[in-house]
């Protein structure tokens, strides 16, 4: 696993691992945030805030989730998958 991708695991599972699974869309996700969809993830040098990950995502997201640890792996796959990481 690449750092910049290991730290956006970390980044990701901490940001939504407070939400209450099972989440049924991205709206579900928000309160969890620290700072809503302006949330920032960071690492290396590519920089995303929750919002632009919705956007960027939201048709590779597969909804519902049961764990933090389903949402975060299918987040980081879409995002090596359109070459974004």
């Amino acid at each position: 696993m690449t750092d910049v991708k290991a730290e956006l695991r970390e980044q990701f599972m901490d940001a939504f691992g407070g939400a209450d699974f099972p989440v049924q869309n991205q709206m579900d996700l928000v309160p969890a945030l620290p700072d809503g969809p302006a949330t920032k993830f960071e690492a290396g040098d590519v920089s995303f805030t929750a919002m632009e990950l919705a956007a960027k995502l939201g048709s590779d997201q597969d909804f519902p989730y049961d764990t933090a640890e389903e949402l975060v792996d299918d987040i980081l796959e879409a995002l090596e998958a359109k070459d974004l990481i």
